[in-house]
C-alpha cells in the first residue's frame, strides 16, 4: 500500500485530513517536551502521519536542547 501521502484526498483516511495548526503545535510541543526530558523517539504515539511528523520535529529539537545540557553540566 502507498504511503498516505502518495493517495489522493479522496482516498486518504479521514483522520489524516483532519488536524488543525493548534492540533500541530501541540503535537510539537509534546514531542519537544519528550525530546528534552530523553524521552526516546520510539515513545511517539501520534496515528495521524502529519501530527507524528510534528511530533518527531518537536523531539529531534528537544533532544538536542537536551545534549546540549547534559554536555554543559559535564
Amino acid at each position: 500500500m502507498a504511503p498516505p501521502a502518495a493517495l489522493p484526498d479522496a482516498d486518504r483516511p479521514d483522520q489524516d485530513r483532519h488536524w488543525s495548526l493548534e492540533s500541530l503545535n501541540k503535537a510539537y510541543q509534546q514531542g519537544y517536551m519528550a525530546g528534552l526530558t530523553g524521552h526516546p523517539l520510539s515513545q511517539q504515539a501520534q496515528r495521524v502521519e502529519v501530527l507524528a511528523a510534528a511530533w518527531e520535529a518537536g523531539w529531534n529539537d528537544g533532544d538536542k536542547q537536551h545534549q546540549l545540557l547534559i554536555q554543559k553540566t559535564a
